[in-house]
């Protein structure tokens, strides 16, 4: 089933017991909050559907595996509210990834942005590409990856995270990240990407869904209190947001990538 929305899309399909959920966006894959809600509504129900053993989370394209917040969308936020409930949308994809029943994996074909590592961070096995770049761009524009953090931070410690937060204009190479334990493997071809993932996915498909609900649980000890700390950290966000920094860095930005 797919769902286009602001000129992407979302859609999802069962095969064999897995659901694979692909999200497109012409923009670098960059994610509007429409998007954000599509994609998690479509993870919480894979996941919650009796036929669904694992989910394969990808996106489309070959360039970007995810560009992040929406610049066009930051632009039109107008008070502390509007904001918040944008960064929100990433907390409720985060959370629904956390909380369905059944392993993720991630197929990451691209560069991940910001949000889009935060998405990486969060799926149980990430299978990537040599070329898959990743940076955590957001102080570059004025806020900070809160929202995303506390996935990104469980997955690679504090201080990779912090190096990433910090240097926020500078990107880390695919080796980078499979060193930090972000990605699980890395492949030097599309071909040797897919045949991994379809690898895992049949082999998962095929095993005990009560032992990998229990690693699930296992994996993510500790992040009960999530749904709190990641609506508190879209607020952060979401007052950042409007400040006259982030307005003249997302603006700079936009003609950058208009001209590249």
């Amino acid at each position: 089933m797919m769902h286009e929305v602001q000129g992407g899309y979302v859609q999802a399909e069962i095969h064999k017991g897995i659901a694979t959920i692909e999200f497109f966006h012409p923009q670098g894959n960059s994610l509007p909050g429409k998007l954000l809600h599509e994609l998690a509504k479509e993870i919480h129900s894979a996941g919650h559907n009796k036929e669904v053993r694992v989910i394969v989370l990808k996106s489309a394209g070959e360039k970007a595996f995810c560009g992040g917040a929406s610049f066009d969308e930051l632009m039109t936020i107008k008070t502390p509210e509007e904001g918040q409930a944008f960064f929100n949308g990433f907390a409720q994809v985060i959370n629904a990834m956390r909380k369905v029943p059944v392993l993720i994996i991630g197929r990451i074909q691209g560069k991940c942005v910001g949000g889009g590592l935060g998405l990486a961070a969060a799926c149980d096995y990430a299978i990537a590409l040599e070329g898959a770049e990743v940076k955590l761009s957001e102080l570059a524009v004025g806020i900070g990856p809160f929202v995303v953090g506390p996935a990104v931070e469980r997955k690679i410690g504090t201080s990779a995270f912090s190096q990433l937060a910090i240097d926020a204009t500078m990107w880390r190479n695919g080796d980078w990240a499979r060193r930090k334990g972000l990605f699980a493997e890395l492949h030097p071809t599309t071909e040797g990407l897919d045949e991994s993932v379809f690898r895992l996915s049949t082999t998962l498909a095929a095993s005990s869904p009560d032992a990998m609900l229990e690693m699930k649980k296992m994996f993510w000890k500790g992040t009960d209190h999530w749904d709190q700390l990641l609506t508190e950290r879209a607020a952060i966000s979401g007052r950042l947001v409007l400040s006259s920094f982030t307005r003249s860095a997302i603006e700079k930005f936009k003609a950058k990538a208009v001209t590249v």
